[in-house]
């Protein structure tokens, strides 16, 4: 729980575990957990799984959340996490961060704390005057905190059903209605054209499928925020010479900004953001 010492709270909890299990599995607790909201998503080994509910309710117990997950696989367009509960019976929450409440399934939607970075750049990032198109909005990562705290008309696309309920969701609990509007369908199939002063592409692994849609949608010099996973071999030319190149054979042309580099996405791949400013036909 925010606030508390884990320094304290990590030999309290394998000092409970040690009269629950035996003495050579102790060692094997989880050191490191995640906490969205009053929700633990717990990795757990696989020596421990015999143990997974009492272990479960322990951590439960001691950093005070209502459910706890064991952390799974994250797969499938909609990068969606197979996680099963272990403790309670409730995985929705709603998790406040830079001021912003985010209402989530944790067992069902992706919120990665190691993200935090980008969301909070992301509420400084544009002016009121703007029009930002959130290509992947998700319940609102990143265009919550552009609506919330720079004031600038939102555009928020979703195409999957379930998080597209907490996205309107968390429009209405962040009031921003008057300035964020959302959609539930395949960006590809959104209408407008030529209309983005900024376009939001927090996807990763097939995002470049989607660069020529963004072109559609940027106005003449709009900047892009493209995210995608990289091989560190290939690094610093890409992801750049990609979306680079996909513009060539559209017509557009583009300059890198600025890039950062979110968290590691696998041995050896980093999840990365491009700040691309783009020029038309």
């Amino acid at each position: 729980m925010a606030g508390k010492n884990t320094r304290t709270i990590k030999p309290r909890i394998r000092e409970i575990l040690s009269r629950k299990l035996p003495p050579e599995l102790v060692s094997l607790l989880p050191r490191h957990w995640v906490q969205i909201g009053d929700v633990l998503i717990l990795p757990l080994r696989e020596e421990l799984l015999p143990y997974k509910h009492e272990i479960a309710e322990v951590y439960a117990r001691v950093l005070e959340v209502k459910t706890v997950l064991r952390k799974g696989w994250i797969l499938g367009e909609f990068r969606e996490p197979h996680y099963e509960i272990i403790y309670g019976s409730d995985p929705v929450t709603v998790h406040r961060e830079n001021g912003i409440f985010y209402k989530l399934d944790a067992a069902r939607i992706m919120f990665s704390p190691a993200n935090v970075k980008e969301r909070i750049r992301m509420a400084g990032i544009a002016k009121p005057d703007e029009l930002v198109v959130d290509m992947f909005a998700g319940i609102g990562h990143l265009s919550l905190p552009i609506a919330k705290h720079c004031g600038a008309k939102v555009i928020a696309i979703e195409k999957n059903p379930y998080a597209f309920k907490f996205l309107v969701e968390n429009i209405e609990l962040n009031r921003v209605q008057d300035r964020m509007t959302a959609y539930n369908i395949d960006n590809r199939d959104f209408p407008g054209e030529d209309i983005a002063d900024r376009i939001l592409m927090g996807y990763v692994i097939r995002t470049h499928e989607f660069i020529p849609k963004a072109l559609e949608i940027a106005k003449d010099e709009a900047i892009i925020h493209y995210h995608n996973t990289v091989p560190e071999k290939l690094m610093p030319e890409e992801p750049f010479r990609t979306f680079q190149n996909i513009a060539r054979e559209h017509g557009y042309g583009a300059e890198k900004l600025k890039e950062l580099v979110i968290k590691r996405y696998a041995p050896g791949v980093w999840h990365v953001v491009v700040d691309i400013r783009v020029f038309g036909k």
